[in-house]
C-alpha cells in the first residue's frame, strides 16, 4: 500500500473515502483510482527526468480512462498512443495533437492518414515498409512529418518474456544494419524528418544496464547524422507489486542515463509507473470452499476484470477491506469464470472470510480495465475516481443491453 490507500478505523480507505462506501453505492467488482497517487507518480518522473530536459508522454495503453487522461494532461504530460482509437481518446481528453506520439508495430493506412490529418507530434516507425507508406501519405498531403525509427537492438531485457520487446525474436522495431541503411539514404524520404531513434526494450525492467546498452547502440547509429539527436527510450520503469520486489526507481534510470545525454534530447513514455499503484479492484466474496486441504475464496471478480494474473502469472497483493483482527490463513483467491486460469491470487494470506466480505486487489491501475473483456458474457466493471474526500463514477458498469447493442 501507499499513502493513498490505508486502514483507518478498521477499514480500508482511498484518500478521504472509505472503500466500503463506494462498494455499497456501486457494487463490486469495481476499479478505484486515486488522483493523488497519479500526481505523486508524475511528479516523481518529472523530478527524475526534468533536469535532463526530457519530454514525458504517458503510455495510454496502460489505462485509457478519460477522466484519468484529463488529470494527466493537466499535469503537463503528453501521450504515447498505439492506435487511432487511443489518439482519438487523447484528443477527447484535451491533449493537443502536437503532444501525441503515435507508436505501434502494425499501423494501418487509415490510422496513419488520421494521424497525419490531425498533426500528431511524432510517429515512431517500425519497418521500412511503414516508412515508405508514410512517405507516400505525407507527399500526398505536402507535409513534413517528424519521425523516430524504432530500433530493435537485439538485447534481452531482464523482465517477463511476454513483455520483452528488444530481443532478436521480438516483432518490434528495425534491426541495426537496416536502420543504419535508412539513415544513410534519407533522401529517399523527402517528406519525413527522421529526427530520432526509439529504443524501448520492454516493460517492468529489473535492471538499468540493458537500457544503457540499447541507448549506446542507438547513439552509434545516429552519430554520423548530426540532425538525429533525439532518443526516445519508451518506458519500462518497474513497479513494486510485492514487498520483496527490489527494482530500480525512475531516478536510478535518470542518473545512469545522464552521462550519455550531452547534446541529446530524451523522450520517455511511462505507463505502468504513472498509474499501476494508483488503482485497486474491489471484489466481494461469493463462497469459501475447503477442498483437498486448500481454501478457495471465490469472488465476483475474475480474469475478465483483471487478466494479468492469467496472462503473465502476475502477482498482485490481495488484502481484506476490513482490517484483519485474527490469524491470517493461506487461501487461493479465484473468480467464477469457467477457466482454471481464473485465479486472482494463487497464494494469499487472508483472515477467515464469509460471503459478502470484501477484498481489494492492489496495484491494478495499469493493464487492468484496459484488458477487461466480456468473456462468459460478463459485464465489465465500473471505474471510480477519488480526489480527496470526493469520488465519482467515471465509467458506469456495463449492462446486459450493452453486450447486445451491436448485434442484429
Amino acid at each position: 500500500m501507499n499513502e493513498s490507500f490505508f486502514y483507518r478505523d478498521g477499514t480500508l480507505w482511498c484518500e478521504g473515502v472509505p472503500l466500503d462506501a463506494i462498494a455499497d453505492a456501486v457494487g463490486t467488482p469495481v476499479y478505484v483510482y486515486s488522483v493523488a497517487r497519479v500526481l505523486t507518480n508524475i511528479r516523481k518522473l518529472q523530478t527524475a527526468f526534468g533536469p535532463l530536459g526530457a519530454s514525458i508522454h504517458y503510455s495510454l495503453k496502460a489505462n485509457a480512462n478519460l477522466a484519468l487522461l484529463r488529470v494527466i494532461n493537466e499535469a503537463g504530460v503528453g501521450v504515447d498512443a498505439v492506435s487511432a482509437g487511443e489518439i482519438a481518446r487523447a484528443r477527447l481528453a484535451g491533449i493537443p495533437a502536437s503532444r501525441i506520439v503515435f507508436a505501434g508495430v502494425g499501423k494501418t493506412r487509415a490510422e496513419l492518414e488520421y494521424a497525419l490529418d490531425i498533426g500528431v507530434g511524432w510517429i515512431n516507425v517500425e519497418s521500412q515498409a511503414e516508412l515508405a507508406l508514410l512517405e507516400t501519405l505525407a507527399a500526398e498531403r505536402r507535409q513534413i512529418v517528424t519521425v523516430a525509427l524504432r530500433l530493435n537492438p537485439g538485447i534481452e531485457a531482464a523482465t517477463h518474456r511476454h513483455i520483452a520487446t528488444g530481443h532478436a525474436g521480438a516483432k518490434f522495431g528495425i534491426e541495426p544494419a537496416v536502420l543504419a541503411a535508412i539513415l544513410d539514404y534519407r533522401e529517399a524520404y523527402p517528406h519525413l524528418f527522421i529526427a530520432g531513434i526509439h529504443v524501448h526494450i520492454g516493460s517492468q525492467l529489473a535492471r538499468v544496464d540493458a537500457t544503457l546498452d540499447a541507448m549506446r547502440l542507438a547513439q552509434r547509429l545516429a552519430e554520423p547524422h548530426s540532425d538525429v539527436r533525439t532518443l526516445n527510450i519508451g518506458g519500462g520503469f518497474p513497479v513494486r507489486y510485492g514487498e520483496t520486489d527490489n527494482f530500480p526507481e525512475p531516478a536510478d534510470f535518470a542518473r545512469a542515463m545522464k552521462p550519455l545525454l550531452d547534446g541529446w534530447h530524451i523522450m520517455i513514455e511511462p505507463g505502468r509507473a504513472v498509474v499501476a499503484d494508483a488503482g485497486l479492484l474491489l471484489v466481494s466474496v461469493l463462497y469459501v470452499k475447503e477442498q483437498y486441504g486448500n481454501r478457495f475464496v471465490i469472488t465476483d471478480g475474475s480474469m475478465t476484470d483483471l487478466l494479468r494474473p492469467a496472462l503473465y502469472g502476475a502477482e498482485h497483493p490481495v488484502i481484506p477491506v476490513r482490517e484483519p483482527a485474527s490469524d491470517m490463513l493461506p487461501a487461493m483467491v479465484v473468480g467464477p469464470v469457467c477457466e482454471s486460469t481464473d485465479v486472482l491470487k494463487s497464494s494469499a494470506l487472508l483472515p477467515p472470510l464469509a460471503a459478502a466480505d470484501r477484498l481489494a486487489v492492489m496495484d491494478v491501475g495499469a493493464y487492468g480495465m484496459v484488458m477487461a473483456s466480456n468473456y462468459n458474457m460478463r459485464m465489465r466493471p465500473p471505474e471510480v475516481l477519488v480526489e480527496g474526500r470526493q469520488w465519482r463514477v467515471v465509467r458506469r458498469r456495463e449492462m446486459l443491453e450493452d453486450l447486445l447493442r451491436l448485434e442484429q
